[in-house]
């Protein structure tokens, strides 16, 4: 971790809470993109892809398969000071997650990457130089950097400061947000993004809150205030298709409606569910809500994205650059 002292410039003491960076994207904005992903997020989804970047500190994560045993390594638990490593199964060890403090001593003693700290904190400056690394990509395809999470608005002043830095850089700028944070924040990052990725489950209240443990009304308001006060800005609304709660002509007719409401030209996509997050629950010793549950048919997916006037659809806009 970097210090904060009075010698480092501003943009190296500004720090955030990293979870992951990922070169070569494709998929969250336009062309090929870094994305960094910002720990924290007020939302509880059920169907959540990304459980490593819920909560707002840094969190151990274990993967049994990779362990090479107690008796041929041991090399953690004695580094360990609080006793959180013990005895598993099949002579592997496993976590105590109620004693475990998530200081992150015990991954540096382990030889096989079988256990791992998921967030880590970076300057302004360390992610800029990081993005700049693959410029020259960005340059022709027009992609760049793409802030995700978690909810990146949950970490506002480094993430104000960090788009901006990136724009003064030359770079493209993406956000993707679930659109749950105050608009002051929100109005102060857009003044610095290139492309707005805004997440929509559902325009249902109840089964927001149900779904994703909050009220939707905050969020449907910001992007209203978004499409009035940014009219130039490229906004794509996301709605992640699970089946159960948002599948039908219904939900995704209704969020058709409410876009056709606002001002300004707002794409719309479809993400379908997927299970590829469903292992990252089990590193981190959390039970995932929706085991078992099987993401939705194309077929079904192919008449729900029929109901996408043309004009907002942006099927393989991003794959095409």
């Amino acid at each position: 971790m970097i210090g904060t002292t009075k010698s480092l410039s501003p943009e190296e003491q500004i720090l955030g809470l990293i979870f992951s960076i990922q070169k070569f994207s494709l998929h969250d904005g336009s062309g090929i993109r870094t994305l960094l992903f910002l720990k924290g997020c007020p939302l509880s989804c059920e169907w959540c892809a990304n459980p490593e970047g819920r909560s707002y500190a840094p969190e151990l994560a274990y993967s049994p398969d990779r362990c090479i045993g107690d008796r041929e390594c041991d090399r953690c638990r004695p580094v360990c000071d609080v006793g959180a490593i013990v005895e598993g199964q099949e002579g592997k060890v496993a976590i105590s997650r109620e004693v475990c403090t998530n200081c992150g001593e015990c991954v540096a003693a382990c030889p096989s990457q079988a256990l791992m700290l998921f967030g880590a904190h970076m300057s302004v400056g360390e992610v800029i130089r990081v993005v700049e690394e693959d410029s020259r990509f960005y340059a022709r395809s027009g992609g760049g950097l793409t802030l995700s999470g978690g909810e990146p608005l949950s970490q506002p002043t480094f993430v104000e400061q960090l788009l901006k830095k990136a724009r003064s850089r030359g770079i493209d700028t993406a956000l993707e947000t679930s659109g749950f944070c105050t608009w002051e924040d929100l109005e102060r990052a857009c003044r610095h993004v290139n492309q707005l990725l805004f997440d929509i489950k559902t325009l249902d209240a109840r089964k927001h809150r149900e779904g994703a443990g909050v009220g939707n009304e905050p969020i449907l308001m910001n992007l209203r205030r978004l499409a009035q006060t940014f009219p130039g800005m490229s906004i794509v609304v996301r709605t992640p298709v699970i089946p159960g709660f948002n599948d039908t002509p219904e939900d995704i007719g209704a969020i058709v409606d409410f876009l056709n409401e606002i001002r300004g030209s707002v794409a719309y996509e479809l993400l379908p569910y997927h299970r590829f997050g469903e292992p990252k629950y089990d590193q981190l010793g959390k039970e995932y809500p929706l085991r078992g549950l099987e993401p939705p048919s194309r077929e079904n997916v192919a008449a729900l994205r029929e109901l996408i006037p043309r004009d907002r659809s942006c099927l393989f806009r991003y794959a095409s650059g």
